[in-house]
C-alpha cells in the first residue's frame, strides 16, 4: 500500500513517449509504469511519426493514438529504444524534437533513442550516454557530443540519455524524483519493486565471473543495510552481512553495481535523508543523526555531493509543495 504524500494540486505534466518504428515494447512502458499512478499529476501520451499500428522489434505492433504535433505541447518527450538507430533518423522525427526542445520540454531518452536525440543535433556539446555496446558508434557518428560510456544516466538539465533496459527506469525514478521528491519516487519504487536507490554515476552493468558471492547475497544485503541507515555500519559489517570477506564482498559489489558499498551507501543515506526534508520538520542535526551521516558538517558535504544543494536550501524547495498541498486538503474537506 502506498504511504508518499500526494503531490500538491498542479498543473498537469504532459510526458509524449515517442514510438518508433521497431520500438523496444518494455523500454516504451518504462514511463507508463511509473508515471502512470493516479495520484501523480501526469498526461502519458505514446505518439508515434503517424497514428495507428506501429511494429514493435518483437514483430507484433503496438496501436500509438497520437502523431508527432503531440510532442509540440509536451512538457517533457521521452525517446525509448528502436532498432532503425543505425539508420538516418527520419527528418520530421529530427524536426518533431528540436521543436520540442525550442518549445523548452524536457528531452529523455533510453538506450539507443539518444541517437534520435543526436540526429536532431540535441546532444551537440553535451555530456550523454546510451548502451555501453552502442557508446563507442554513437561517439563516431556525432563527435560533438561527449559520449560517457560508463554511467547509468546523464542529466543536463533539458535533456537526460540513459542506458540500456533497466537503467531506463532509473532514468525515469530520476525524473520523478526531480519534479516531485525522493518521498514519492522511492514510493513508485517500491510498488514496482525496483531495485534500490541506484544515481547516474554508477557504471554500467557488465556482470563478470566471480563464484563467491552471488547477485542475491548482494540484494539482501542492500535490503538489511536500509533497514539500518541509522546506524554506524561499515563495509566489514555489509561484508558480514553477506559472509563472505570484506575485499570479496567490495570486488563482486563493484562488478554487480557499477560502484563502490560506501558510495552507495553514502548515496542511500543522502536518499533517505532527502525523504525526511520533504516531510518532516526534524532538524537537521536530528536528520543526520538519523541517517547516519554523523556531524551536521560532514551531512551537508556528503548531501551537497549528491544533490548539488544544501539541505536547508533543498528544504526550502519543498517547503512550499508541502504548504500547497496542506490547503488544497483544507479546500477539499
Amino acid at each position: 500500500m502506498s504511504h508518499a504524500p500526494t503531490p500538491a494540486a498542479t498543473q498537469r505534466h504532459r510526458i509524449a513517449v515517442l514510438a518508433l518504428e521497431h520500438m523496444m515494447p518494455l523500454e516504451v512502458s518504462m514511463p507508463f509504469v511509473v508515471f502512470g499512478a493516479p495520484y501523480l499529476p501526469y498526461d502519458v501520451l505514446l505518439c508515434g511519426r503517424q497514428t495507428g499500428l506501429v511494429p514493435t522489434d518483437h514483430g507484433w505492433p503496438i496501436a500509438v493514438e497520437h502523431g508527432l504535433d503531440a510532442l509540440t505541447t509536451a512538457d517533457t518527450v521521452i525517446v525509448p529504444a528502436f532498432r532503425g538507430f543505425l539508420e538516418s533518423v527520419p527528418d520530421d522525427v529530427a524536426e518533431a524534437l528540436r521543436s520540442a526542445h525550442h518549445n523548452g520540454a524536457r528531452l529523455a531518452s533510453i538506450c539507443t533513442g539518444a541517437f534520435a536525440l543526436a540526429a536532431a543535433g540535441l546532444l551537440d556539446g553535451k555530456r550523454a550516454t546510451t548502451h555501453w555496446h552502442h557508446t563507442d558508434e554513437l561517439a563516431r557518428r556525432y563527435p560533438t557530443a561527449l559520449i560517457d560510456p560508463d554511467v547509468l544516466f546523464v542529466d543536463t538539465g533539458d535533456v537526460i540519455t540513459s542506458a540500456g533496459v533497466v537503467s531506463g527506469i532509473d532514468l525515469c525514478l530520476h525524473l520523478l524524483r526531480s519534479d516531485h521528491g525522493s518521498a514519492i519516487a522511492n514510493d513508485i519504487a517500491r510498488t514496482i519493486v525496483a531495485a534500490p536507490y541506484r544515481d547516474g554515476g554508477q557504471a554500467q552493468f557488465i556482470r563478470r565471473p566471480v563464484a563467491s558471492v552471488t547477485a542475491s547475497d548482494i540484494g539482501r544485503t542492500m535490503e538489511w543495510a536500509l533497514g539500518r541507515l541509522h546506524e554506524p555500519l561499515t563495509v566489514a559489517d555489509l561484508a558480514a552481512q553477506a559472509r563472505v570477506a570484506q575485499r570479496t564482498f567490495e570486488r563482486r559489489f563493484a562488478e554487480e553495481l557499477g560502484t563502490t558499498p560506501i558510495r552507495w551507501l553514502n548515496s542511500a543515506r543522502v536518499d533517505h535523508a532527502r525523504e525526511l526534508l520533504e516531510s518532516t520538520d526534524a532538524t537537521i542535526e536530528h536528520i543526520s543523526s538519523l541517517c547516519g551521516l554523523g556531524s551536521p558538517a560532514n551531512f551537508r558535504q556528503h548531501f551537497r555531493r549528491v544533490t548539488g544543494t544544501t539541505p536547508r536550501d533543498y528544504r526550502q524547495l519543498f517547503a512550499h509543495e508541502r504548504s500547497r498541498s496542506k490547503n488544497a486538503l483544507v479546500i477539499s474537506t
